[in-house]
């Protein structure tokens, strides 16, 4: 099949990209938020090729996944093709809502032409997904491969945007944790943070996916801040590198992390002291680690993933 997708999430898409599928990536000058084409910092097959809006109108679709509820406007003027309509439409969610939330109602909420697939059952349970066709899809992520090594006596954690997605990223409890504890951040903007609190280390905002991941595993143990998100695909990305993982029992980390791959908890203060322990215990830290690793491959390997996505394709096209 030939899917129309834009590049919104790289990780996610990362994953999306590697199934068997055609993927017409839309990219516009500057490569901005209507197309940002093919990623820079990922490494995707060839079959994900980027297409101008121009060469778009004359490509044969066969699907469109939609991730934004302004790519409905931008399909039809495109191409004049009505998503759900003229052409197979299928709707991702990638976040929680932004409104009051269970009661903020979806933008597709009225749509029974284009079915609802949230990455997690908590998105699916969170938001009033009103008359649309809903089905839950979980992640899935490339095997990075085992990388732990936890040489470094500190805590590692990524967060991008940590500004701007202040209290939604658990900015705020990053920091208090970063008084406590030897921490690196990684991430996009992450500079004007690391320059106002001297506690944080290693603040590395321009590594690509694959010199990040192993960066990142040379360190203790991995902090999930995240206050108020779907489920962060570095989360599960830390766990695939071996990497024993602390997270705020928000939204669907509880479901994420089995108790024998880390510690959850709506209390900083027990993953304080779980970090603590496992930087006085690294054997305790690889042994949580490696469960971690087993627990990641097996709920969010990539063949389950792109399967159930050929699937979902198939059945909206048919």
């Amino acid at each position: 099949m030939r899917v129309l997708v834009w590049h919104v999430h790289g990780s996610w898409l990362t994953a999306f990209v590697h199934g068997g599928e055609e993927y017409l990536l839309p990219v516009v000058p500057g490569r901005g938020p209507e197309g940002r084409g093919r990623a820079q910092t990922w490494d995707w097959p060839s079959r994900a090729r980027e297409v101008t809006p121009e060469e778009l109108a004359q490509e044969p679709i066969d699907v469109v996944l939609l991730q934004r509820p302004d790519e409905l406007e931008l399909l039809e003027r495109w191409t004049g093709l009505r998503a759900g309509t003229d052409v197979p439409a299928v709707y991702v969610e990638h976040n929680t809502p932004r409104g009051p939330a269970v009661e903020t109602r979806h933008p597709l909420a009225d749509r029974e032409d284009i079915p609802l697939v949230h990455v997690t059952a908590f998105n699916a349970l969170a938001w009033d997904n009103g008359g649309a066709p809903v089905r839950v899809i979980e992640h899935g992520v490339l095997d990075p491969g085992a990388r732990y090594t936890g040489e470094l006596d500190r805590i590692g954690a990524v967060v991008n945007e940590p500004v701007r997605r202040h209290r939604v990223a658990g900015t705020d409890i990053l920091l208090t944790l970063s008084r406590r504890l030897p921490m690196s951040v990684f991430g996009i903007g992450v500079d004007p943070l690391a320059r106002e609190n001297p506690g944080l280390h290693g603040h590395l905002h321009n590594l690509d996916q694959d010199a990040m991941h192993t960066a990142l595993a040379r360190h203790r143990a991995y902090l999930h801040p995240y206050r108020w998100t779907s489920l962060g695909l570095s989360l599960i990305e830390a766990m695939t590198l071996g990497m024993p993982v602390l997270a705020l029992a928000t939204t669907a980390a509880p479901e994420a992390v089995p108790a024998e791959a880390g510690v959850v908890s709506s209390d900083p203060d027990v993953l304080a002291e779980a970090a603590q322990r496992w930087l006085s215990d690294p054997d305790e830290a690889r042994e949580r680690g490696a469960a971690a690793r087993r627990h990641a491959l097996n709920r969010y390997g990539l063949d389950r993933f792109v399967t159930e996505w050929h699937q979902q394709l198939e059945e909206v096209v048919r």
